[in-house]
């Protein structure tokens, strides 16, 4: 594998080129597609949803998504410039030579040379995010996000991200320098470690930073969500909770998180307001589902075993001088190479993205069957509209861009499934 990647790294930089322009082109191409096909059917409610979802709602989720769409598409050529300025524009030669005054010694100097660029990312991003939020999600109504909330939300995402990585970071790079040949594995237990942690924590410890969790205070809805869980065999150690979301956002959600014994269910405010009981069961049932199917835990292993791969790869690079130089980086160092390998890997694995997306979109398929052998899954149709019409969702999305990206089934794919399977049940 070394002597591979030895011949390898030497053309690595033009095969980063070749890989962050064809990214690129796709980008353009698949957000062209999708503004195309939204467009289209801007004015056409298909059959399925009329009677349901309005001509205005049609039209202002056909804008919205548009005007997403537009944002993608400034970003993905303000991304692929920031890395190419980033390694062969000379920009992290440029932070690594400043590191390197300071005289701090390794592994220190890859530390803040580490840190140094992430806040430098961060920084790059920040346009992005207040033009999303004040800008698109304000524009249709979405957001809710002061300026100072959101400040608020970026100072704790960055102290959370000192607070955890900063120490992951620092025993990644004296394993880098110490522990020899296999040091990525070391470091692949010690990251597996601190992700389960956090998976297991996050839901009581994490989360509660950034949104308020209140015990569901419904009593009628809690004696129905008691009586699936038993229906399913399921013990929630963790609880039935509601989220504060309409703090930030109008989106609606629910979602399964955690494990062990801090597994809960959570639900949105927003989506307590526009749902009925019978529905909140039938959401509750798919949520279930992505349990009892095992897929949280199947998310989590190949998480692992990519992580795995990733850090026994950036070893093999790591030990090579050309693949510093091919992409731009003089100077051979550890904490180069972790950030050489951070802008390599959504270069070359943005093309997986399809592979992921389908099986997403499988796990969706499952969860709904586990939802219409448990619950009314013609409940679960009529909660899924209400969530398109009010999260404004393009029911009409371009086939081809919904296949590359999306983790949920195309609104219309999803909802004639649903209708078909509540027919079988006779409902």
């Amino acid at each position: 594998m070394m002597a591979l990647l030895g011949s390898t790294s030497s053309w690595l930089g033009s095969a980063f080129v070749a890989a962050l322009g064809a990214q690129l082109v796709v980008r353009l191409w698949l957000a062209g597609r999708q503004i195309d096909a939204v467009r289209a059917h801007r004015d056409d409610v298909p059959e399925m949803f009329r009677g349901q979802i309005s001509p205005e709602d049609q039209r202002r989720a056909a804008d919205y998504t548009v005007a997403r769409a537009r944002l993608g598409r400034i970003a993905a050529v303000y991304e692929a410039l920031l890395a190419l300025a980033l390694t062969l524009g000379g920009g992290l030669a440029a932070v690594d030579g400043w590191v390197a005054r300071t005289g701090l010694p390794a592994p220190w100097s890859d530390l803040a040379l580490v840190a140094a660029v992430f806040l430098l990312l961060q920084a790059a991003g920040l346009p992005f995010a207040l033009w999303r939020t004040f800008g698109v999600e304000a524009r249709f109504g979405f957001n809710r996000v002061t300026p100072r909330l959101f400040a608020a939300d970026l100072a704790k995402e960055l102290a959370l991200a000192a607070l955890l990585g900063i120490p992951l970071l620092l025993a990644t790079l004296t394993l880098m320098q110490r522990a020899g040949r296999w040091w990525w594995a070391v470091a692949w237990l010690i990251w597996l470690g601190v992700t389960f942690a956090l998976t297991w924590a996050a839901p009581r410890y994490v989360a509660p930073l950034f949104n308020r969790f209140s015990p569901l205070a419904d009593d009628a809805l809690e004696k129905r969500v008691a009586g699936l869980l038993e229906r399913c065999g399921f013990a929630l150690d963790g609880g039935v909770f509601v989220m504060d979301g309409s703090r930030r956002s109008a989106h609606g959600n629910a979602y399964f998180t955690g494990i062990g014994r801090h597994k809960r269910i959570v639900l949105f405010d927003t989506l307590l307001a526009r749902v009925e009981p019978e529905e909140i069961e039938a959401v509750l049932a798919h949520e279930l589902g992505h349990f009892r199917l095992k897929h949280i835990r199947h998310h989590l292993l190949l998480s692992a075993a990519g992580m795995g791969a990733g850090l026994a790869l950036l070893a093999g690079l790591a030990g090579q001088p050309g693949f510093y130089a091919s992409l731009g980086v003089p100077r051979a160092s550890n904490g180069a190479a972790l950030v050489l390998f951070a802008l390599l890997v959504p270069a070359f694995g943005y093309f997986v993205k399809p592979l992921r997306a389908w099986w997403l979109r499988r796990h969706e398929f499952e969860a709904d069957d586990f939802a219409a052998a448990h619950a009314d899954p013609a409940k679960l149709s009529a909660a899924l509209v209400k969530l398109y019409r009010d999260n404004a969702t393009a029911l009409a999305p371009d086939p081809i861009h919904s296949a590359f990206y999306d983790s949920h089934p195309p609104a219309p794919v999803r909802i004639a499934r649903l209708n078909a399977l509540a027919a079988a049940h006779g409902r």
